[in-house]
């Protein structure tokens, strides 16, 4: 489908009104490379767009948006305990999340009520409850837009990090991921060590992969605003990542601060706490909020515009900076 001067507030779940330039959306690579090759996109202003689950627009977006539609999951071959499957750009998430969960394989039961669609998860390195995407992904297939070439790389060539891969760098906004490659298993290692998980799990009874799925569900739920009845974005900003030292000089101060420990050294804190600290937690000003909740989520009331949501932001940012002279940045991407 293509359109000119496109509404897109059914398409990103912040439920802004704005519109873009130019809308392009395709079910088959072919579609794709047919409309690149035709329109000629080389310095033209693209944006690849999915579920809209982590994006912010500040205003109407003056270029084409592109929209994969790409639907498919494939069981291609197992060996093993191990299986891998491909999955399309264009699938909702957690629909495929609950099919692995259904055919018995493991490893993507904690990324269970993600919004979006697969082709964000190399992108984003989606991840939650101590797993993410990286941890099963092997192979992307996507289209530079510059001139329709197919390409396919391992996962070791996306350099993923937290909340981070090649696609937000060195090929933003330069291809259109339409097809991902997982690594699931039939043998279950669950990893119910982060968070409330493992005391939900031992609330519905047995340790099991359904049990897992539905205990971070539950868990999503009773945290995270429906962003069919409250616009947002999920977790608005990343959980920084600081030294031992810098830890533990903080903990001196704040006995009660979350520190998680890394495997390369590092401490990950829990950047909802000290937004928390800070008073911001259940605070509105106009139609933009902080989640009485979870103060990692900004939330629209219904009139918010991207504007306001980005100064509520920044002014959360500062007050964090303050008080614990650590930098938190925005997991969402603003437009």
């Amino acid at each position: 489908m293509y359109a000119q001067n496109f509404q897109l507030k059914n398409f990103n779940t912040f439920g802004l009104q704005c519109t873009t330039k130019e809308f392009f959306s395709f079910s088959a690579e072919e579609e794709l490379i047919s409309y690149i090759r035709e329109k000629g996109l080389v310095d033209k202003t693209v944006l690849v767009l999915g579920g809209g689950s982590n994006i912010l627009f500040k205003k109407a977006f003056d270029g084409i948006i592109i929209h994969p539609l790409i639907e498919g999951i494939c069981t291609e071959k197992s060996s093993g305990s191990n299986v891998e499957v491909s999955v399309g750009a264009g699938v909702t998430w957690d629909d495929f999340v609950s099919w692995a969960v259904d055919n018995g394989y493991s490893g993507i039961e904690n990324l269970s009520l993600i919004p979006g669609k697969a082709g964000a998860s190399p992108v984003q390195n989606i991840g939650a409850y101590g797993c993410e995407a990286k941890d099963t992904i092997t192979r992307v297939r996507f289209v530079m837009l510059n001139n329709g070439e197919v390409v396919e790389i391992d996962a070791k060539d996306c350099h993923f990090g937290y909340r981070d891969s090649i696609f937000k760098h060195d090929l933003k906004n330069k291809v259109v991921v339409t097809r991902i490659w997982y690594r699931l298993s039939t043998i279950h290692n669950l990893n119910i060590s982060y968070g409330d998980v493992a005391s939900n799990v031992e609330r519905l009874g047995e340790l099991n992969l359904r049990n897992v799925r539905d205990s971070v569900i539950s868990i999503r739920r009773s945290k995270l605003p429906d962003p069919a009845e409250t616009g947002n974005a999920g977790s608005f900003f990343k959980n920084p990542v600081v030294s031992v030292e810098l830890f533990n000089a903080l903990k001196s101060s704040y006995p009660n601060i979350p520190g998680y420990p890394q495997n390369d050294g590092t401490v990950k804190l829990a950047a909802g706490w000290m937004i928390e600290q800070c008073g911001w937690k259940g605070k509105r000003i106009g139609d933009a909020g902080v989640h009485q909740r979870q103060a990692l989520v900004l939330i629209n009331y219904g009139a918010a515009s991207g504007d306001e949501i980005v100064k509520l932001a920044e002014n959360i940012c500062y007050s964090v900076k303050e008080k614990f002279g650590v930098s938190i940045y925005p997991e969402v991407e603003i437009i």
